[in-house]
């Protein structure tokens, strides 16, 4: 059932974009702890940010880590750090809606001309896969953001094509919310509960969460298992956003303000157009491409579909309860103090 279960991490060039953001910088942990690879090259725009980082994950003596200084728009950039590289994982990215809407021609050069840039690099360089991260707002999107991220899939789904006979193969993962990651609800609601109120936006909100330790172990095994075409998707919970409201923070007085601009009431991971191309596995959903070039025998033990399938945060199978949040948030705690014990002990 779909590709292979191993692969051998430990003689593969790693290459991070966006390695400085919540996802890259656990990613780099999750590789250094589980599979010690030959190279991991962190690729950011930010020199303070690798700065910091360098702090918790030195890059001298016999450290398998690179920090490589350059922006995914910078297409020459690319294609030099790409030298050597086999595996990359693209989780650079404008998130932001709000900066996205009132910024678009920024949000079209990162999220999509970026994309080329990697995509085109990558095929003149001869890596061996490539991965790029998605959002659930690329289905049906409703503001640039998610815009952008649906071009960039559908970008990274072709992309099979442009490599022709050199061997590079893309596939796309697309998952829910980050617990945790810079600009999720989540840090915001801890930091208004000290005032004994909370803002939500709309009580019926829903969204599906996953957390960074689970997200990364996907990316690591949708890596190991892509044939080149697919876009990965996870089972997740939901839970809506007056509960993880109440959870963390109980005592305080919950005050809804409306939905902003650009803001789902509810969120969708595949929908009913892609439903006829995707199949079920235990654990994730598999959209396979509707392309000439896909081999049907790819993924042969999944199963397909029923009719108007639509796997959405509202009408999900599975739903977090209070303590499931409360044990996912004792997770992100614990990165926390994990991170800041690392650094001083660095300092």
């Amino acid at each position: 059932m779909g590709g292979a279960l191993h692969m051998e991490w430990g003689s593969q060039v790693v290459f991070v974009t966006g390695g400085t953001g919540s996802f890259g910088r656990r990613f780099v942990n999750f590789l250094l702890r589980r599979y010690s690879p030959k190279k991991l090259i962190v690729f950011s725009r930010d020199e303070l940010k690798q700065h910091e980082m360098r702090q918790e994950f030195p890059d001298g003596g016999d450290s398998p880590i690179r920090y490589f200084i350059g922006d995914v728009r910078d297409a020459e950039r690319l294609h030099r750090a790409l030298n050597g590289v086999d595996v990359v994982v693209h989780a650079a990215a404008l998130k932001q809606v709000p900066a996205c809407e009132y910024n678009p021609f920024e949000a079209v050069q990162t999220n999509i001309m970026g994309a080329r840039n990697v995509i085109d690099a990558a095929i003149d360089r001869g890596v061996k896969k490539v991965l790029a991260l998605s959002t659930d707002k690329a289905v049906n999107p409703i503001n640039l953001y998610g815009a952008t991220k649906l071009c960039a899939e559908k970008m990274f789904v072709q992309a099979n094509a442009y490599a022709g006979g050199q061997g590079t193969k893309f596939s796309v993962c697309r998952y829910g919310n980050v617990m945790g990651s810079r600009g999720s609800v989540v840090p915001v609601f801890m930091r208004q509960r000290t005032s004994g109120q909370v803002t939500i936006t709309d009580p019926r909100m829903t969204r599906f969460w996953i957390t960074l330790e689970q997200g990364v172990q996907f990316v690591s095994r949708c890596i190991e298992q892509m044939h080149g075409g697919e876009i990965f998707v996870p089972k997740l919970p939901s839970m809506t956003i007056v509960d993880v409201a109440k959870v963390i923070a109980p005592e305080c007085r919950i005050k809804e303000i409306g939905i902003r601009p650009g803001e789902k009431l509810h969120e969708v991971l595949v929908s009913e157009d892609e439903a006829p191309q995707t199949l079920e596995l235990d654990d994730m959903f598999v959209v396979r491409p509707a392309h000439s070039w896909w081999r049907v025998e790819h993924w042969a033990g999944g199963q397909p579909l029923p009719e108007n399938f639509r796997y959405s945060s509202n009408f999900n199978a599975r739903w977090l309860g209070a303590d499931d949040m409360r044990a996912m948030l004792d997770e992100l705690d614990l990165e926390c103090d994990e991170t800041r014990e690392s650094s001083h002990g660095t300092l």
